[in-house]
């Protein structure tokens, strides 16, 4: 249990950071090289998000066909 707890701060953590970012990208006022930078940050953040939501995802329908077989 301690583990999905420390991977659900560690989502969460990942996801602010994501939405900073997006708010300094729309804001516009940094440097094209802090843009891209965010930009690389963010595009690695997305892929990590969705590597976890996609693992997550893959542990509830393997929870859901146990509970099929009982």
């Amino acid at each position: 249990m301690a583990k999905t707890a420390s991977s659900m701060k560690n989502f969460e953590k990942s996801l602010k950071r994501l939405e900073d970012i997006v708010f300094k990208l729309e804001e516009g006022e940094s440097s094209l090289d802090d843009l891209l930078k965010l930009y690389e940050e963010g595009s690695k953040l997305v892929n990590e998000l969705k590597g976890n939501l996609d693992a997550a995802s893959e542990r509830l329908n393997e929870l859901a066909s146990i509970n099929e077989d009982d």
